[in-house]
């Protein structure tokens, strides 16, 4: 689903904070597709709260971004992520949320960053997750 969405625009910039799971498929993606890459760091220390065993691909998507912002807060917490959204939202002409529509499980979550962007007018598509109820 994420890929069929990135590959319509090969000219896209993606804007990720490279977290585990959907924003490195994401990532990986519009690389694949061409496109180039902005990713935004909530924190200095982001890249320590990550699963070790994710690091790696983490490490190699970071490499390859044609950008990187990097966020004043030391530790990544709620608050942190919740600017790392808004900053990706700002840097956006669109969102793709993968997002099963529930609330988050704390602020900056996908939830708050959907609502930030139809709060700026940011037209966003949601993806839902295999097994998501609507």
């Amino acid at each position: 689903m994420i890929r069929a969405a990135v590959a319509e625009d090969s000219g896209v910039v993606g804007v990720s904070c490279l977290a585990d799971g959907a924003d490195a498929v994401f990532a990986q993606a519009v690389l694949d597709a061409g496109g180039s890459l902005v990713v935004v760091l909530p924190a200095v220390k982001y890249r320590e709260s990550l699963p070790e065993d994710y690091r790696p691909t983490f490490d190699r998507l970071l490499a390859r971004a044609g950008n990187v912002v990097r966020l004043p807060f030391v530790t990544p917490d709620s608050h942190a992520y919740m600017e790392a959204g808004k900053r990706m939202v700002d840097e956006s002409d669109s969102l793709l949320a993968v997002w099963d529509g529930l609330p988050g499980r704390g602020r900056g979550g996908t939830a708050d960053v959907v609502a930030y962007a139809r709060s700026k007018g940011v037209p966003v598509t949601v993806v839902w997750p295999e097994g998501a109820i609507r």
